[in-house]
């Protein structure tokens, strides 16, 4: 039997988010009204496309604790990189418009009044999602989700895009240099345009079957040498991960005399031990005669750089 998503157990935070998003845009739409700062504007800008972000997320979720059925044998959880990608998209187009209203606005001075309550507003929304963005990215490392890490990643951008821009305001204030307001924007749609770009990276990687981390890589070797007999050994290791789930398949090669049920047994145990050694781990293992030529005449294992000779067993 497959192992539970823990998908279900990941909309929590995510409806969170979207109330926050909520929350945080009303404070800074109230803070750009009162005191007319681009900067101000652009991070409320900003939260519009959290709050999207979030939504897609949530739908993202619901679609991926579909169970697998049999036009997706091997489950729903994809979307997720989708929904990631999406978010990435957002960031970044949300970093380039706060860059470019800023730089008119370095071009065009305006005034700029009630700085303190704008900046009040500003950093009680900054802190509303700090809180949320932890939570998140908690529960993304946790689960090994990349919309949760996605949204908690966004989130932290924004974070870091509301204090730039309240320090700038805060330097007008003090400095009466109204130009600080849009070199603060500049510099904060740049950060979010970054940020937004590595998330489209990592989405594309899986969308793309990218292997495990040579980390867990090298967890997995070592599990399956530890547990191998001396007349044994494996080889074309293949590994992907999709959403929360990770797979690895592997041919094994026992001798050619051992009889089926023995190198079945054999291929149990080692399937135990990984998934004891990588909780919810899905591996499959082809049984392979290790003495014969055409288990190592493979054209994927020059692609996999492995070696196309048997080593010598036993």
């Amino acid at each position: 039997m497959l192992p539970s998503s823990p998908t279900a157990q990941l909309r929590w935070p995510i409806i969170l988010s979207i109330f926050a998003a909520i929350l945080t845009t009303g404070l800074k739409g109230t803070a750009y009204a009162v005191t007319g700062s681009i900067g101000l504007l652009s991070d409320a800008l900003e939260n519009i496309t959290n709050l999207l972000a979030a939504t897609t997320a949530y739908i993202a979720l619901v679609y991926a604790a579909r169970p697998a059925d049999k036009t997706h044998a091997f489950g729903h959880e994809k979307i997720e990189y989708f929904s990631s990608g999406l978010e990435g998209l957002l960031i970044i187009l949300a970093g380039v418009g706060t860059a470019i209203y800023a730089i008119l606005r370095l071009i065009q001075p305006a005034a700029l009044s009630d700085l303190e309550i704008g900046t009040i507003l500003g950093a009680g929304a900054a802190i509303i999602n700090l809180v949320v963005a932890r939570v998140l990215l908690r529960q993304g490392r946790k689960y090994r989700s990349i919309v949760l890490e996605a949204d908690g990643k966004h989130l932290m951008a924004d974070v870091w895009t509301s204090l730039g821009v309240l320090i700038g305001l805060l330097l007008v204030h003090f400095t009466g240099l109204k130009w600080l307001d849009p070199v603060m924007a500049i510099l904060v749609g740049v950060n979010i345009v970054w940020t937004g770009g590595e998330l489209v990276v990592k989405s594309f990687n899986g969308l793309m079957d990218h292997a495990l981390s040579e980390q867990e890589l090298e967890q997995i070797r070592s599990v399956i040498q530890a547990t191998l007999p001396e007349s044994a050994t494996f080889h074309l290791l293949r590994t992907r991960r999709g959403g929360t789930r990770r797979f690895a398949e592997f041919h094994l090669l026992v001798d050619g005399e051992l009889s089926v049920r023995a190198a079945h047994h054999l291929a149990h145990q080692v399937e135990a031990a990984l998934t004891a050694a990588i909780p919810g781990l899905e591996v499959t293992i082809h049984i392979e005669p290790v003495d014969e030529r055409d288990s190592w005449e493979r054209e994927e294992l020059k692609h996999l750089e492995e070696p196309t000779e048997p080593e010598k067993i036993g």
